[in-house]
């Protein structure tokens, strides 16, 4: 129970690796609130789960590529759960962005979820840890911030935009003992690859995520990516501030 009575706030905890960080956070003790973009629902479901363990968690909604969505969201949480120990930004977006093939609004999309929605979180939230002195953040990355994709340019560069931003962030923040860090996985298991992993018509794109993965394992379990998030929540991490965790099954290790 590293976490006991700690207060943390999950975006994108409703489904895939996020939903699996509400859990895993639970499970140490920590009081969760679990964020969906819109549908309350499917937090509830997470947040069932939580309390069918004995664990403690509230289903909210907040839409990181707006403002004000940002604003409400943290004060509905500190009004529920207190004030926010623990912010994990899992809330992103993925598409291909093919040069000439991509419009403004996929373009606008992606950056105002993955690299903005991330900032809009920790500006609202860090100013009360650094008051407190005290708070642990850990923003999404991924494989495409350390190998470029073809057709995927957009969405590596905002992913390597979080690795930027959180190391810049480490020098403001670490002064007050708030851990800024973040963690780049892979492919990993998620609803969101399941037809690329389950249907026929892409085993030629399946077998080559086979053949360039080394480790014997090509898809990550998604326990495993929020037990690492979990570590760089606690006091277990204190000396680390900006660093990124790659977690890929090596793909990116080398040819």
């Amino acid at each position: 129970m590293r976490l006991k009575d700690r207060i943390a706030l999950v975006t994108g905890g409703s489904s895939g690796i996020g939903a699996e960080v509400c859990l895993q956070l639970a499970t140490e003790g920590a009081n969760v609130g679990v964020v969906a973009s819109a549908d309350l629902g499917k937090a509830q479901i997470v947040v069932d789960k939580i309390k069918s363990t004995g664990g403690f968690a509230v289903a909210m909604v907040g839409n990181v590529t707006i403002h004000d969505s940002v604003v409400t969201l943290v004060a509905n949480a500190e009004a529920l759960l207190g004030h926010i120990d623990i912010l994990i930004n899992a809330a992103g977006v993925y598409d291909n962005t093919p040069i000439g093939g991509t419009d403004e609004a996929l373009i606008d999309y992606i950056i105002d979820t993955n690299l903005k929605g991330s900032f809009r979180m920790i500006n609202a939230i860090a100013p009360g840890m650094k008051d407190r002195r005290r708070g642990k953040i850990v923003n999404f990355s991924s494989i495409n911030a350390h190998v470029g994709v073809e057709k995927q340019s957009l969405y590596g560069a905002s992913k390597a935009g979080i690795e930027l931003m959180t190391r810049a962030m480490a020098r403001e923040l670490a002064p007050y003992d708030v851990n800024i860090n973040s963690v780049a996985p892979g492919a990993t298991k998620t609803p969101m690859n399941e037809p690329l992993r389950t249907l026929p018509e892409h085993k030629e794109v399946l077998d080559a995520f086979v053949s360039n993965t080394p480790s014997n394992t090509t898809f990550s379990d998604p326990v495993d990516i929020a037990r690492m998030v979990v570590y760089l929540a606690t006091d277990d991490a204190r000396p680390m501030h900006g660093s990124s965790i790659l977690m890929d099954e090596g793909v990116a290790a080398g040819i």
